[in-house]
């Protein structure tokens, strides 16, 4: 049941919303379609911090000329197992669904294969690209970086972004195993949520301004977020930049926040997707003695895989709780 601050939207107005929001703002069909996909598949499996809670930013990197609305993505595919997409300064739905399925034939073909995306600009989700090379029996690894957000361990000035990592494994039969988290404690859309919804977020989160750790999103927000885990997380955000632009010649996170125009709308940067396939890999066999290993976990009381919230979403056919102010100030900007 909707509350005062939300209204109950059907998928189909959400996806005729996105579509009708990026038209008006000068988006080609191509690049307006891949975005609204993007949109309506973040409200549809609860993913709302990367749903139309994204849109007014993307409108705001449109509207400054920052972002490409008629991208049209390029493939260089020379070499067997590496593809490289040039984004040509658009966002990443429309590259990542123009390079996909290349480098999951290539995977296919050669075991593993690489695909670096550069010159676009992300700011949905992960999980849709590791999930799709899932469903076609592969394994998916995927990373991008933001602008600086978080602070390394022992640091209190932000250098890495919030610097996301997400994974999926194929289950043939089932849905995949996906997981698709930030290397910050929160990821920075949820703690904006929280800071918009009057929310305090978990202990550990963040720093305020004054360099002192705080439960109140807005003061984070004047600060810096903190890595998951100390220094492991801190690791593996570094593990990330090196992934995300060291492996594609993209920004670094503190090279966006230096280019970036601060418009409220995502950072040009690159993304770095892994695809191997088990069955070249491992060989015959591998389904059944994977399938031996989900069974033994899930036995384990109080187990809930990665994703599978996500999924169980994906079965609800009816409206989302969408919040209110939200969805007027994106009919303004149609």
């Amino acid at each position: 049941m909707a509350s005062p601050k939300t209204r109950a939207v059907s998928l189909t107005e959400i996806e005729t919303l996105a579509l009708t929001v990026f038209r008006a703002q000068g988006c080609d069909e191509g690049n307006t379609t891949a975005l609204a996909r993007t949109v309506t598949a973040a409200e549809r499996d609860g993913s709302v911090s990367h749903g139309l809670f994204r849109v007014p930013g993307y409108v705001a990197s449109l509207r400054s000329g920052k972002v490409n609305g008629s991208a049209k993505p390029k493939i260089n595919h020379d070499l067997a197992s590496v593809i490289s997409v040039d984004g040509d300064m658009g966002y990443a739905p429309l590259a990542l669904e123009t390079g996909l399925p290349v480098l999951a034939d290539a995977a296919l073909k050669n075991g593993i294969a690489v695909m670096r995306v550069v010159n676009n600009f992300h700011f949905a989700a992960l999980w849709p690209e590791t999930e799709y090379l899932a469903e076609r029996g592969l394994m998916g690894l995927a990373c991008t970086a933001f602008k600086p957000t978080v602070a390394p361990a022992g640091a209190k000035e932000a250098f890495f972004g919030t610097n996301p990592l997400s994974f999926a494994w194929p289950r043939p039969g089932q849905t995949p195993l996906v997981f698709d988290m930030a290397t910050s404690t929160l990821a920075k859309g949820d703690v904006q949520i929280a800071a918009r919804d009057g929310h305090d977020v978990p202990e550990g989160t963040g720093l305020g301004p004054d360099g002192q750790p705080t439960n109140d999103p807005a003061e984070i927000l004047k600060g810096v977020l903190l890595p998951f885990g100390g220094y492991k997380g801190s690791a593996i955000a570094m593990m990330v930049e090196l992934l995300c632009a060291g492996m594609t010649g993209d920004y670094f996170s503190f090279e966006a926040g230096v280019h970036d125009n601060n418009d409220g709308g995502p950072a040009k940067g690159g993304e770095l997707v892994i695809a191997i396939s088990p069955q070249l890999v491992a060989g015959e066999g591998w389904q059944k003695h994977c399938a031996g290993f989900f069974d033994a976990i899930s036995g384990l009381d109080g187990i809930r895989l990665p994703g599978d919230r996500r999924h169980k979403n994906r079965l609800d056919t009816g409206p989302r709780h969408i919040n209110a102010e939200l969805i007027n100030r994106i009919k303004d900007l149609c």
